[in-house]
């Protein structure tokens, strides 16, 4: 008996021993040691970058020549008796351009809510043009009945655009997807062109007179004009390496000028935070 006792106690001797040489695992401790943590990009500081877009500007011309024409014809009776100035011509348009520019800002970082102020800039060729014509007979307060024809033309150009945005973002590994919205600028040609023509004709009018030919013409234009609107947006930023990034963004665009003007943009562009 006593044998068998001194043998237990050995025996368990041993398995202490060896139990007190092995390695700490995690699950003896009960418990499951979290895998490693991959570390958070770190967007906060001044960035720089180019970018490239493609975009559609929309266009209304409605009413874009009502100023000319009703210039042309003040204190004549064909304005008094045919409103010819608010005849409804022009109208919408759509054009495709592109433009390459460049972005500057700052980011403040909080865990993964990045808030910051960018400004935003593009060169290109933006805008559109649209014509039109509409012809009336009536007849006015001296009795000549007046064949009109009006024709209309209205251009818009826009080469720069500028935004300054506030942006708000929140990073889920690599990326920062963000929404930003702020104040727009651009510079723009605008250039439009009113003709009226036709003949006006009073039989009963004296010799010479019967027949009275017109032909009224102005064309005014605005060169590198300012245009003033809103901004607002998406966008991802992708951290690459270091403090080198990738973007894709989206960008609306609202003027309010002679020409209402919505310009939507598709960008992608690269960046850098120091």
């Amino acid at each position: 008996m006593r044998r068998l006792l001194i043998a237990a106690a050995l025996l368990g001797a041993v398995q202490t021993a060896q139990a007190a040489d092995m390695p700490e695992l995690p699950f003896l401790r009960g418990s499951l040691q979290d895998g490693p943590i991959a570390p958070r990009p770190i967007w906060e500081g001044v960035y720089i970058g180019a970018q490239a877009g493609v975009g559609q500007s929309d266009m209304n011309f409605t009413g874009a020549t009502r100023t000319l024409a009703g210039s042309l014809l003040d204190g004549l009776a064909m304005e008094s008796a045919g409103q010819v100035s608010q005849w409804p011509l022009l109208g919408k348009t759509s054009r495709r351009g592109e433009g390459w520019g460049g972005f500057i800002g700052y980011n403040s970082q909080w865990d993964d809510v990045v808030i910051g102020v960018e400004m935003s800039y593009l060169h290109g060729k933006f805008g559109g043009d649209t014509t039109g014509s509409m012809g009336r007979s009536f007849v006015d307060a001296l009795g000549y009945t007046n064949g009109v024809t009006y024709d209309a033309a209205a251009k818009m150009s826009i080469t720069d655009m500028g935004t300054l945005r506030a942006r708000a973002g929140y990073a889920v590994g690599s990326f920062l997807p963000y929404m930003f919205g702020g104040l727009a600028l651009g510079q723009a040609d605008i250039v439009r062109s009113a003709r009226i023509h036709g003949i006006a004709v009073n039989v009963a009018a004296a010799p010479g007179f019967q027949n009275i030919p017109f032909d009224y013409s102005k064309t005014e234009g605005q060169y590198s004009h300012l245009i003033y609107g809103y901004t607002a947006g998406l966008g991802v930023d992708i951290n690459l390496i270091g403090g080198l990034f990738a973007r894709a963004e989206w960008e609306y665009v609202r003027f309010t000028s002679s020409v209402d003007t919505n310009i939507n943009t598709v960008r992608a562009g690269v960046g850098y935070r120091f």
